[in-house]
């Protein structure tokens, strides 16, 4: 992923076709890793290719891969309440969650507001 965006970088920085030396003076830029490897291979696939039209079709791409949660299923069963107690679990569990999140997003883990 760090090589994409290095070359989407560099072609937002006006360089038309990204070399390998521009996507590795990226990375380094920001003290990240650069595998050559994974730098001459998204270079040979995106040669001569127009970037809009590779975003393009990789949006065309992602739009076909199911994404978000799928309901729960509840069946009916011979018991008759038997399904509520399952939802209300999952809610709560939910809930929980939410509640987590915000309570880590306040400072972002630098304890500043401690």
């Amino acid at each position: 992923m760090k090589v994409v965006a290095a070359y989407l970088l560099a072609v937002l920085g006006g360089k038309a076709s990204p070399s390998a030396n521009d996507i590795s003076d990226i990375l380094s830029s920001v003290g990240a890793e650069c595998d050559q490897e994974r730098v001459e291979l998204l270079l040979s696939q995106v040669a001569g290719k127009d970037i809009t039209e590779l975003i393009a079709a990789g949006r065309e791409k992602l739009a076909s891969v199911p994404s978000g949660g799928g309901a729960v299923a509840v069946s009916a069963s011979s018991g008759g309440g038997g399904g509520a107690a399952p939802a209300a679990a999952a809610e709560s569990k939910k809930e929980e969650k939410v509640e987590e999140k915000e309570e880590s997003d306040d400072d972002m883990g630098f304890g500043l507001f401690d």
